[in-house]
């Protein structure tokens, strides 16, 4: 007997994204199993069964891929955007065919970009109730006073309510005022912007230098680089909580 897999296994697999989102297609009608609509309760053989997403073939599963990327200003953080002039993507070339991008960062904001066509670890990593650490390294109008750090520490009340306590170390005094480092374990849209502008010290420049165990290191703009066998089981460990 053929060996059967869950149909939203198999697409997180071909890089069709989280479980999650596989089985959104599926529940849309996207999905065809030899030339039926699937759905969530179909198990298939990716061997022999015939598999189509919008009616196009679903190409085997390449191997497991996981790269980290130094995002550049002025890209955005998806595959395809017809109102982006650039994305993250076109720094891959051919590595970025069957990539998906773990979370997002602004368009102006650099750093450490994890991707990998590894449906399942995405999602683990980007759920909110793992609490994956995520560094940045702020660089603020004038220079916060240790109140206004310590108010950073505590949680902010911003429009979407109280965030979660943080991490903030201050780094140096620059040209332009400071440089600190944040480190939260929540994900809000323009999260860190909206707390150093509710201290009244915006953010002139922002960059993630910290993933979870991860760090960019040298890795210059623009480039990226696949990640060790040691750094995948790290993100896995970290994921699933148990020890590496």
């Amino acid at each position: 007997m053929p060996a059967l897999e869950r149909l939203q296994k198999c697409l997180a697999r071909c890089g069709y994204g989280s479980r999650r989102a596989c089985e959104t297609l599926i529940e849309a009608g996207r999905v065809r199993v030899n030339g039926a609509v699937a759905s969530l309760g179909t198990k298939v053989d990716p061997a022999s069964d015939r598999i189509t997403v919008d009616n196009k073939p679903v190409q085997a599963a390449p191997p497991m891929l996981y790269l980290m990327l130094n995002k550049p200003a002025g890209y955005v953080t998806t595959r395809k955007d017809p109102h982006a002039k650039r994305t993250v993507m076109e720094l891959l070339g051919e590595m970025g065919e069957w990539l998906y991008p773990v979370g997002r960062l602004d368009v102006d904001t650099e750093g450490l970009l994890l991707l990998t066509n590894d449906g399942d670890l995405t999602h683990q990593l980007l759920h909110p109730g793992k609490k994956v650490p995520k560094t940045y390294r702020a660089r603020v109008k004038g220079v916060p006073e240790k109140e206004a750090l310590e108010r950073l520490r505590a949680g902010i009340e911003l429009e979407d309510g109280m965030t979660a306590p943080a991490e903030v170390h201050f780094v140096r005094k620059n040209s332009e005022g400071a440089t600190i480092e944040i480190t939260l374990t929540e994900g809000r849209k323009r999260q860190i912007k909206r707390m150093c502008a509710a201290i009244d010290h915006p953010v002139l420049k922002l960059k993630r230098i910290q993933f979870g165990p991860l760090r960019l290191g040298q890795l210059a703009p623009g480039e990226w680089r696949v990640l060790t066998k040691y750094e995948v089981r790290l993100l896995k460990s970290l994921s699933s909580g148990k020890p590496v």
